[in-house]
């Protein structure tokens, strides 16, 4: 809380002088014309301004200045101490037909299947419970637009701005593949994907895990900066939240499943620091029945 100065000038005096005392003055002495609220206000002015001089307090009212260092702080909060951070709310897209199959997408533009669209729904109407949000951002492939353009409806009409840096990884030839299937369809593609190497790329024109990591974290740093103080959500894909989750958490187990529309919170800091404030949460799929359909989630799947 903000030092209250020790001295005031003398028109200070009468500001401060105790409202219960002074209520029945303040009806009589031309001197207190001003009622209650106003002398509030102005002695709310003249501590604002640290405006001091060599005579001494000595009528101060416990009181009224409680109220004054009470109004103050409010007011710095709204005013001065804007929080020196940006909360992205990271929300992976909804179920598709590929996802429920286990087949690898990628790059691949495939959208929500109908559990996709309630799972989307869900979100949605768990997110327009919570404070305000500010701009969706979303990658550009279907099954994650679609659920930012449903969660963007939800929360008032809000603006949806597609980013292909927050496309998933692209895996080369073993998109389009069924996963189980890979290991013998495309040898040389999965041992790429498989390969502890993080430099390693895919054959087919895929990426390697570094290439994604600089790609999405590069991005999600790039709105962090941009929105100083708001509540955004991005809506992207498996395998950029785990690179995200690499970025914040870089001393923990990042391969756990990432269940569709599971909903992650991310502080992003001054000084490029990054905090992780909530990690797969799904609680708003708990009533329907969509919890873990089929393959979605699956560390794999895109």
């Amino acid at each position: 809380m903000r030092a209250v100065p020790t001295c005031l000038p003398v028109t200070a005096n009468w500001l401060l002088s105790s409202s219960s005392s002074s209520s029945s003055k303040s009806q009589s002495s031309p001197n207190l014309f001003f009622h209650n609220s106003f002398r509030f206000r102005a002695l709310h002015q003249l501590l604002r301004r640290n405006v001091s001089s060599t005579l001494t307090l000595t009528r101060c009212s416990t009181h009224l200045l409680r109220k004054v260092e009470f109004s103050m702080a409010e007011s710095d909060s709204s005013c001065d101490n804007i929080p020196a951070y940006a909360e992205i709310v990271v929300v992976r897209h909804g179920e598709t037909e590929w996802n429920h199959d286990g087949r690898i997408q990628g790059h691949l533009d495939i959208d929500l299947n109908d559990a996709g669209r309630q799972q989307a729904v869900a979100v949605a109407e768990r997110l327009s419970k919570e404070p305000k949000i500010s701009v969706v951002y979303s990658s550009d492939l279907k099954r994650a637009l679609v659920t930012a353009e449903t969660i963007a409806a939800k929360c008032g009409g809000l603006e949806v701005i597609k980013d292909t840096d927050l496309r998933e990884r692209h895996l080369g030839d073993l998109q389009g593949k069924v996963y189980s299937d890979a290991v013998k369809a495309c040898p040389e593609a999965y041992k790429a994907f498989t390969s502890p190497s993080k430099d390693q790329e895919i054959p087919g024109g895929g990426e390697s895990r570094d290439q994604l990591f600089v790609r999405c974290t590069s991005a999600l740093q790039r709105i962090g900066n941009k929105h100083k103080g708001e509540r955004v959500v991005v809506v992207t894909h498996g395998g950029v939240i785990r690179s995200l989750y690499k970025r914040a958490c870089p001393n923990e187990k990042t391969g756990l499943k990432v269940l569709n529309t599971s909903v992650n919170v991310f502080h992003l800091s001054d000084g490029d620091k990054w905090t992780l404030q909530v990690r797969g949460d799904v609680s708003h799929l708990d009533q329907t029945g969509f919890l873990e359909s089929g393959f979605g989630g699956d560390k794999n799947s895109g």
